[in-house]
């Protein structure tokens, strides 16, 4: 993890990370994650291959988040057993069931699984989840918050990342509002669909003050 100084302050992830500036920009600003997309649908795809020099470069105090999409538990589990990923971020349909196969293919191993939120429902299925933590997403990689009104009726009251949508001129609002363990970062730190230095350095230095 990397040291904030601030045991209990909110967790940052920096996600989408594909390029070479991209591991220096958080090695600089150093968020609490940095996340790889695994789903060779995303432009921000990342191959295994690849993965290895990126966590290799990758600052040893900041965990690599691997997001997965629907992929057998096996192959999940192989990406944290070669030291690639700390923490498994599912993105997909996995089910319960799939969780726990998955932790027993990767005991110790953080897993986490993100939920598309659209009505009160899913708010529901997301705080009764098996996985480590959840995160509460629009819908992967739109960019755009999902309904924030759905929490102020259906409070979650578990810990959860929040994801889609974020940025520095919305962040304070969601903290306050919701008081989240974490933030999930990924458009909202780029330009023109690539991690721009400045947004990153922005947003952590927003979250921390």
């Amino acid at each position: 993890m990397a040291d904030t100084g601030k045991e209990n302050s909110i967790k940052i992830k920096i996600c989408g990370l594909y390029r070479g500036e991209d591991i220096e920009a958080v090695n600089r600003y150093q968020p609490d994650y940095a996340g790889f997309v695994f789903y060779p649908l995303s432009h921000r795809y990342v191959s295994k291959s690849l993965m290895y020099v990126w966590r290799e470069r990758l600052d040893k105090r900041i965990p690599a988040v691997g997001v997965f999409v629907d992929l057998p538990e096996e192959e999940v589990a192989d990406y944290w057993k070669a030291g690639l990923v700390q923490v498994i971020q599912l993105h997909g349909g996995e089910s319960e069931e799939y969780i726990r196969r998955l932790r027993k293919l990767a005991p110790g191993c953080e897993i986490w699984k993100a939920f598309r939120i659209r009505t009160a429902a899913e708010l529901t299925e997301a705080r009764e989840s098996g996985a480590g933590r959840v995160l509460l997403d629009n819908g992967y990689g739109t960019g755009q918050c999902f309904d924030w009104k759905l929490m102020e009726n259906c409070r979650i009251e578990r810990p959860f990342l929040l994801a889609s949508g974020l940025r520095a001129e919305n962040i304070q609002e969601a903290i306050q509002s919701f008081q989240p363990w974490g933030l999930d970062v990924s458009s909202g730190a780029e330009t023109d669909k690539k991690k721009d230095p400045e947004k990153i350095r922005s947003i952590i230095e927003t979250v921390r003050k």
